[in-house]
């Protein structure tokens, strides 16, 4: 497929033959594209990115440019996008802050029109980020998440696989795997989400019983985690307390049930939204 003569295209970018480089789209010096991959007009593609097979970045979107961070002093920094990742509309991904880091998107990611994927975060695989989505620094977001349109999530969070985030949540802690968030907190299971990819009854059931003793059983939250672990009979519940054992800088979002509440998490003190 051609390069179209208005596209501005560095000579030191690597472009496979088979991607098609729309009109007027912009491709800086050190990028790579991979194989099938496709630049509608206007998409701006910075310096230090890579596009793996089947890409598509969308007309007025930006990946890799510079970091939204005061601390970024201009070093080299990278932004690898994996195969068949979807960029629409106007969002943007940021490259890394610090000298050598890199912002990674998985592959079959789709971030929908004005979604922002902000510096050094880590997306895994088939994530969701639905329109005017905003993922803020540092962000880690697991496998087959689903951030939904106008969220908010701050500089740090942790956000589990198969996570469900509502429409317009502010997101200030961790979130669990398998769990949906509301702006009451972390509201239950993402039940339909666990059906979908096939997890059986006996696991979705565990994770309901885990949802309740974690978020309404109200024991002090290291004693809920304490009774969780020792009940896990299957691969869903031990992937859940492996994500609440884990370091965490935010701490883990609850949920508030009226008035707001305050967990303890590993020493560190779990937000409320």
């Amino acid at each position: 497929m051609p390069i179209h003569p208005t596209a501005v295209v560095d000579k030191r970018a690597e472009i496979d033959a088979s991607a098609d480089i729309g009109p007027y789209a912009v491709v800086e010096g050190g990028v790579r594209i991979g194989p099938g991959t496709r630049l509608y007009p206007h998409a701006y593609v910075s310096q230090g990115t890579t596009l793996g097979r089947g890409c598509q970045i969308h007309p007025f979107a930006v990946v890799g440019h510079h970091p939204q961070d005061l601390k970024w002093s201009g070093a080299p920094s990278y932004t690898l996008i994996g195969d068949e990742t979807v960029i629409r509309e106007g969002a943007q991904v940021h490259r890394g802050t610090m000298p050598e880091s890199t912002t990674v998107v998985g592959r079959r990611v789709y971030v929908m029109a004005t979604g922002h994927i902000g510096h050094n975060c880590v997306i895994a695989d088939e994530v969701i980020i639905a329109n005017a989505g905003l993922v803020s620094g540092h962000v880690e977001i697991g496998r087959r998440a689903f951030v939904s349109g106008c969220a908010v999530i701050h500089q740090f969070v942790r956000i589990g696989e198969l996570a469900m985030i509502g429409g317009g949540v502010r997101v200030p802690a961790d979130v669990p795997p398998f769990m949906l968030v509301t702006p009451d907190g972390v509201a239950g299971p993402n039940v339909v989400g666990l059906r979908r990819a096939g997890f059986s009854a006996e696991q979705r059931q565990e994770v309901r019983a885990a949802y309740r003793t974690l978020f309404r059983s109200r024991l002090p939250f290291p004693a809920a985690l304490a009774r969780v672990a020792e009940g896990v009979r299957t691969e869903a519940g031990r992937r859940l307390v492996e994500f609440l054992r884990a370091p965490s800088k935010r701490g883990i979002m609850r949920f508030r049930g009226g008035a707001d509440q305050i967990a303890e998490h590993g020493g560190q003190v779990a937000c409320e939204s």
